[in-house]
């Protein structure tokens, strides 16, 4: 398929030249832009409806502001892939998401024009802030942009840095890229020109000119001047609650016209307004491309797909996703016990949640890019009896992880955490990847851990943690597929703290704990082929642990290997831990924790991060022959 023809997008190596355009031009590199931008993600898959909504708005922007002097700041990244392309990243862009490519998402070392990385959302106000802080302290002269959408408004951070910034009073402009209308009024050319007119240099003198001379008459004057200008700009704008955080606001403007948005942005460079400003811009999802403007989620995130008509490359049937399995599971449970209720924080399709919503509208809740609250809101249904599970990716976990310790596990409410994309997570990479939870929930007191070897087990700790009444539990499962395992109608309830022995042997032990088990059992066949016999468990709990497997793998065996998908200082830090306080690394045990680097792994297919990571089956195999005092070349991972 040949490449769209783009002689403007061809002229522009860094935002710079962008400012040699007129606005006719810009109309054209729109388009252009647009075009490039469909084609590089139709081969490599990714984020694009965001994108695709913030072409003109990346355009204004680069071609208004000296980036990259001049900070500019996405929130969340994947709305960045234009942007990508006009800062010199063009050459690129079709190794977006791929080994040693560019990543999906804003990232500091990638760039100069990204001043800050961006995958978790909510967090450009507070990192702007910060910037403009600094800039004022160390008295340089630039101007600070954050673009916050796609959801991000919904979580409380942005909040909590919008009233620290109105409060500090400092220069920084805020664009709310509105991509849902959820926010905005009716737009059109009154908003537009009223926009216009509240961010000129004449209307901000006359205003600030007002509030001086107001001051001079303290009293009842003075606020009921304050009153009638919010009240003036609010009836006309809708912002009243911008106003009340301390912000100045803008808006709403068409974010696709640029005829609207070059003469706002100029008038709020150019302004002498102190103080932090909203300039609020809506835009449509998917602008531009058809099927993504026909589709439900506006092809938020999308395959491979054929430009033309949209289709998106499907891969060939297989096992259902862990993910299906864990919403089809729990919709089983949630049919025999009408207290359990399903929590997501705005990802009802990626956490399965959208199946649970179908059967159970009134069961489910999607409170937003807000997970500290809804972590916090599942413990409050728990105190009134009824059974929530949470379901959150690992990485997004991470986000809640106050309201984990202090409102759920040291009050022991049986709150149930259901940990999505726990392990590596391929082409979303490191800032998307379930790497600490074992480590971060393993140090908290009173939680049942568990992780899914399989699709079958995971089912089982569905129907275990619908059972735990008296204290907090979790359970972990990987992106993808599952194995293929024949499904029962129904998970059975595991006893709580014990494992499985899935081979017996005498010279070398492994003990997996989650989804690496499929990879222990080749290795033990390799290393069968050494003339060593090998003993493979699957530890299903991390906590409790099962101690007396765990004493008897130390006990009859010259190795012992832990594998798990987590940091350092998870499952195999738990696991020495009690052998250590039991005196059994004393007996010349060798233990060796098989878990992911010290470092984070970049955006592969998963099976090249676990070669990296040194946890697939001939890196076990590697690790079993150097404890013993052998070696053996590491061939590569199998296909």
């Amino acid at each position: 398929m040949t490449r769209p023809v783009t002689p403007l997008l061809d002229r522009v190596t860094v935002p710079a030249d962008l400012r040699n355009f007129s606005t006719e031009q810009l109309k054209s590199l729109a388009d252009e832009l647009r075009a490039e931008t469909i084609d590089a993600v139709s081969v490599t898959g990714g984020h694009l409806g965001a994108s695709l909504g913030v072409v003109e708005l990346t355009l204004a922007v680069h071609a208004v502001f000296d980036t990259p002097n001049d900070r500019l700041i996405w929130d969340v990244g994947h709305q960045a892939y234009p942007h990508k392309i006009l800062t010199g990243r063009r050459d690129r862009i079709r190794t977006l998401r791929q080994g040693g490519g560019l990543s999906g998402f804003t990232k500091r070392s990638e760039s100069e024009y990204d001043p800050f990385g961006a995958a978790h959302s909510s967090t450009s106000i507070s990192a702007g802030l910060g910037m403009a802080v600094a800039r004022d302290l160390k008295g340089d002269d630039r101007h600070v942009i954050a673009i916050i959408g796609d959801g991000a408004m919904s979580a409380g951070m942005a909040y909590e840095a919008m009233n620290n910034a109105g409060a500090s009073k400092a220069n920084l402009i805020v664009i709310l890229n509105d991509n849902d209308m959820s926010i905005a009024p009716p737009v059109g050319a009154m908003s537009a020109y009223l926009s216009r007119l509240i961010s000129s240099r004449p209307f901000l003198s006359v205003r600030d000119m007002m509030a001086r001379l107001a001051k001079r008459f303290p009293g009842p004057l003075e606020r009921a001047a304050r009153r009638a200008d919010e009240y003036a700009r609010g009836w006309f704008t809708g912002g009243t609650l911008f106003e009340e955080l301390g912000f100045y606001y803008v808006g709403p403007v068409d974010g696709h016209n640029l005829d609207h948005l070059l003469p706002i942005l100029r008038n709020l460079r150019d302004t002498d307004h102190a103080g932090p400003i909203l300039l609020h811009v809506v835009t449509q999802k998917g602008k531009g491309y058809a099927p993504a403007e026909a589709a439900a989620d506006k092809y938020h995130g999308v395959q491979k797909f054929n430009v033309i008509t949209g289709e998106q490359a499907k891969a060939p049937p297989g096992p259902p996703s862990y993910t299906k399995v864990f919403a089809n599971a729990l919709i089983t449970e949630a049919e025999a016990d009408d207290r359990i209720v399903a929590i997501n924080a705005a990802m009802p399709s990626g956490t399965g949640m959208d199946a649970f919503a179908k059967r159970f509208p009134k069961r489910c809740f999607d409170v937003g890019i807000a997970e500290q609250h809804a972590v916090t809101f599942a413990a409050g249904m728990a105190t009134e009896g009824m059974r929530p599970f949470c379901a959150i990716y690992s990485t997004f976990l991470q986000r809640a992880y106050d309201q984990v310790m202090h409102d759920v596990a040291l009050q022991s409410l049986p709150v149930r955490f259901a940990m999505d994309r726990a392990g590596l997570v391929g082409a979303d990479g490191a800032t998307h990847a379930g790497i600490f939870d074992i480590a971060y929930l393993g140090c908290l007191p009173g939680f049942v851990l568990m992780a899914a070897a399989d699709e079958v087990e995971l089912m089982h700790m569905v129907a275990t943690a619908a059972s735990i009444d008296d204290r907090p539990c979790g359970f972990r499962y990987p992106r993808g597929e599952g194995l293929g395992l024949d499904l029962p109608a129904r998970g059975s309830v595991l006893e709580i703290g014990r494992g499985r022995m899935l081979r017996e042997g005498t010279s070398i032990a492994i003990l997996s704990y989650g989804a690496r088990l499929p990879e222990c059992l080749k290795a033990a066949d390799e290393l069968a082929t050494h003339g060593l016999s090998c003993t493979v468990a699957d530890a299903r709990f991390a906590k409790p642990l099962d101690t007396a497997l765990v004493e008897r793998l130390a006990r009859e065996h010259e190795v012992l290997i832990t594998i798990e998908e987590g940091s350092i200082l998870g499952f195999g830090g738990l696991v020495m831990h009690h052998l250590a306080m039991r005196g059994l690394l004393d007996r010349g045990l060798k233990i060796r924790p098989m878990c992911l680097p010290d470092r984070f792994i970049d955006h592969d297919a998963p099976r090249k991060q676990y070669d990296e990571a040194g946890l697939n089956a001939p890196q076990i195999v590697a690790t079993a022959l150097a404890a013993l005092g052998q070696s053996a070349a590491v061939l590569p991972a199998r296909a």
